[in-house]
């Protein structure tokens, strides 16, 4: 028998549910191709977690994929956490299955003597990174798969400071986790070692909001326009509990709903796929702003951790922020607020990814706070925070061009929540100023220089596929190009050189040339792909991003 017909029939044979063996001999019956893929690996617990299609079948999220990881993180728990009462947060989006999974993982918690702070019912991943710290917890879960199809779901692991796991801690976890074969091996019954398991929801609500709150900067302003309209969807997802009383409480009387976006359900029903980056997921949010003639359009993704924008350009017409946009605009909108207040005192600092615009270094340093680059993905982010946060540095803002952000630092992770509080305000600031958001992103690129950003993913699949992704960084590492449209290059830098970067290892290449564009290059890390991040500045921008474009993707 084949690999995957062996474990098949070991699940056949296992003490598994009947409703599984009943889906395993249909799916046999019915599907080889899908049969074949369901079982012929186990679903992999990398860095991040797990992600995957749901379905049964040792390479599918499902209950016992689930307990086998969770187990694997409580044996990592007991074994590197010390203290009498460990704890772990628990919280899960709208997604098919995901209340169910959080609760299996509750229970494997629990029968492993770890005491367990579940949510009552959907919240955001920002909330629940919040919720690790306010509970004294040594790590969180959230069970999404964030913008992906809905056939997906995942399992998200954040760390003591709400953090997602880094190294070497997400390492260790991996290997925990790879120590667990079998289902067999996973405490669901609670033994001598009992953990309680304690539902937390409007109390953790109320704290989460007010310190979010707490982190307004121009009341005033939202006084005067309180009235200003705002469209909000939450894509099906998790962001309708929060979102629009965070708007609410922050003075804004004109927040407008799309209704059949309003309803958490995990089918997605009226977006191909519930993304703020794609203009199609938001198609039903800009027609009722053109509806109601609303100047901005506001979406968050899934679990509420992702922000997406429309506003009204020069002309009336509604035009999408890309993520690069929204966070060059919101870091100087706070610095600015920041400065006039007199907060910019000594130990402030903004942290964004390598892939992410250098407008905002530019930004940071007329205001004279320091930039921090970090790889990419938030937990970087979030890394600089912990260390600087014990030298007493304060975080003002951060983000990546990937529409994640985050302001303050009572979270560690993007926060969808605070973003549209900020840029609601940011709104009504920039109208106490006679200018739409548009117009005050422009005033930024006629103070800092124009800058356009570009982003393309080729997908080279199967083991051809990764041996070519190989060839093109090695050919890039190794033959460097001498020029970016026209302009010298002056600067190289190799990730795989942490002694240089003073960053983690990694198989990433950027290159700066003498006119302020960058080029950076990484092969995916979950996807058969190698994106190529594009960045150019000056008047010709556009025309730039189109020559890059065509310069990179021929290689």
């Amino acid at each position: 028998m084949k690999t995957h017909e062996l474990k098949a029939q070991s699940w056949l044979d296992g003490d598994f549910d009947q409703s599984t063996k009943m889906q395993i001999l249909k799916l046999r019956a019915e599907d080889p191709a899908g049969f074949e893929d369901a079982f012929y690996k186990n679903l992999e617990f990398g860095t991040g977690g797990l992600r995957g299609i749901m379905g049964v079948g040792t390479n599918r999220m499902n209950r016992y994929t689930v307990g086998m990881a969770t187990q694997g993180l409580a044996n990592y728990i007991l074994s590197h956490c010390e203290g009498d009462d460990l704890r772990v947060v628990i919280s899960y989006d709208s997604r098919n299955n995901s209340k169910e999974f959080a609760k299996i993982a509750a229970q494997v918690l629990s029968a492993n003597g770890i005491h367990v702070f579940i949510f009552d019912n959907i919240r955001p991943t920002p909330e629940m990174s919040y919720a690790v710290r306010l509970k004294k917890a040594v790590a969180g879960i959230m069970i999404t798969a964030s913008h992906n199809p809905k056939e997906y779901n995942g399992y998200k692991v954040s760390w003591s400071d709400g953090g997602q796991v880094t190294s070497p801690v997400d390492k260790e976890i991996v290997a925990e986790v790879a120590k667990i074969t079998d289902p067999s091996m996973v405490k669901f019954e609670a033994g001598l070692r009992c953990g309680e398991i304690e539902s937390m929801g409007a109390d953790v609500d109320e704290q989460y909001l007010n310190d979010l709150l707490s982190l307004r900067l121009s009341p005033e302003a939202v006084a005067k326009h309180n009235d200003f309209k705002i469209v909000y969807t939450p894509l099906h997802g998790c962001g309708v509990r929060l979102v629009p009383e965070i708007l609410k409480r922050s003075g804004f009387n004109n927040v407008i709903h799309v209704p059949e976006q309003d309803v958490s359900d995990g089918n997605f029903p009226t977006c191909v796929s519930p993304n703020p980056e794609e203009p199609a997921a938001l198609k039903l949010a800009l027609e009722k702003a053109e509806e109601t003639g609303a100047d901005l359009v506001i979406g968050t993704d899934p679990d509420a951790d992702r922000v997406g924008i429309a506003v009204r350009d020069n002309d009336g017409k509604l035009v999408l922020f890309n993520g690069n946009q929204t966070a060059s605009m919101l870091t100087y909108y706070i610095l600015t607020r920041w400065k006039e207040l007199g907060k910019l005192t000594g130990g402030k600092y903004v942290v964004k990814t390598i892939v992410t615009t250098e407008l905002i270094t530019d930004i940071c340093k007329s205001f004279g706070v320091p930039v921090y680059n970090v790889l990419t993905g938030f937990k970087y982010i979030a890394e600089v925070i912990k260390r600087k946060e014990a030298e007493g540095g304060e975080f003002i803002c951060g983000g990546e061009e990937s529409y994640g952000f985050n302001i303050g630092q009572f979270v560690r992770d993007k926060d969808a929540p605070v973003t549209c509080m900020m840029i609601a305000e940011c709104a009504a600031w920039a109208a106490s100023k006679g200018l739409s958001l548009y117009q005050l992103l422009q005033k930024i690129y006629a103070e800092f220089g124009y800058r356009k950003e570009g982003l393309v993913s080729l997908v080279r699949k199967g083991i051809e596929g990764t041996r070519e992704i190989a060839a093109i960084m090695e050919k890039m590492r190794n033959n460097p190009p001498a020029e970016l449209c026209g302009s010298p290059v002056t600067k190289v830098v190799d990730y795989l050189k942490p002694e240089l970067t003073g960053q983690p290892s990694s198989n990433v290449l950027q290159f700066f040339d003498e006119a302020g564009d960058v080029v950076s290059i990484r092969p995916s890390g979950t996807e058969p792909k190698i994106k190529f991040y594009f960045g150019a500045k000056g008047a010709d921008a556009d025309a730039k991003i189109a020559d890059l474009k065509n310069q990179f993707t021929s290689l």
